[in-house]
């Protein structure tokens, strides 16, 4: 029997959470075909919100942790759309992060690296996927790090 999803995850340590209730008047995720795009998802660890601002409070180090917080929220979100059931994911399509950071702060890539290799070591090769990394002047709440994914399911 082949490896799953779930196994790799627990292999690193990751159990996914529930997923996030929407905090506003939107959904988590909407499906289009086997296509599924989930909403931005913010980095929320064990302790709550990762709070902070790249160039200023954190370094890209830390903005990469919380990163891949937000990528275990994204998975958590796309296991909620294939009925419990990650080994539906197919593959992760792109990424889209937003740092908060200052206007000097140019490692944003770094950053979002925190979600782009937990989702390589997370997925194989199903985790590779385009993206984009942008600087925010701020983001919900304070926090350091938004991330949304467009993800391929069957």
């Amino acid at each position: 029997m082949s490896e799953t999803f779930e196994t790799r995850l627990a292999d690193l340590g990751v159990t996914l959470p529930n997923a996030p209730a929407p905090a506003a008047n939107y959904v988590p995720y909407v499906q289009v075909g086997d296509i599924v795009h989930v909403s931005g998802q913010i980095s929320n660890g064990p302790d709550g919100f990762i709070i902070g601002r790249l160039g200023d409070t954190m370094d890209a180090a830390q903005g990469a942790a919380a990163a891949k917080h937000c990528a275990i929220s994204l998975l958590a979100q796309v296991k909620a759309a294939c009925g419990g059931d990650l080994d539906r994911l197919v593959r992760v399509i792109k990424l889209t992060g937003f740092v908060n950071s200052t206007a000097d702060f140019t490692d944003q890539p770094k950053v979002i690296n925190g979600a782009s290799d937990f989702m390589v070591d997370a997925l194989g090769d199903a985790g590779r996927h385009a993206r984009s990394a942008v600087s925010a002047a701020s983001l919900p709440f304070g926090v350091a790090v938004e991330i949304e994914g467009i993800f391929q399911i069957k």
